[in-house]
């Protein structure tokens, strides 16, 4: 895996846990099955909830949140797609 010199590339701080917990490892585990936006979605949600403490606050709140509603909207399309289908 390539790493950078630069820890802000490679390892930034305001996406590590206390513990050395990365959200890169906590985004892989959870989305491992998921495909396309719901993938993204996901991923962009635990991001911006993991580091909004530790870097842009309320900004990265909101964030989480677009992309959250974001996931609904795709989610109850998806579900009354399949129910026409039905």
């Amino acid at each position: 895996m390539y790493e950078s010199n630069d820890l802000m590339v490679s390892h930034p701080s305001h996406y590590q846990s206390e513990t050395g917990l990365e959200v890169i490892d906590v985004i892989e585990a959870f989305t491992f099955d998921l495909k396309g936006i719901e993938a993204t979605d996901t991923g962009n949600i635990l991001k911006y909830m993991c580091r909004w403490n530790a870097k842009n606050g309320l900004q990265d709140l909101e964030k989480a949140q677009w992309y959250l509603t974001h996931l609904i909207e795709h989610v109850r399309k998806l579900k009354g797609e399949n129910k026409n289908h039905e």
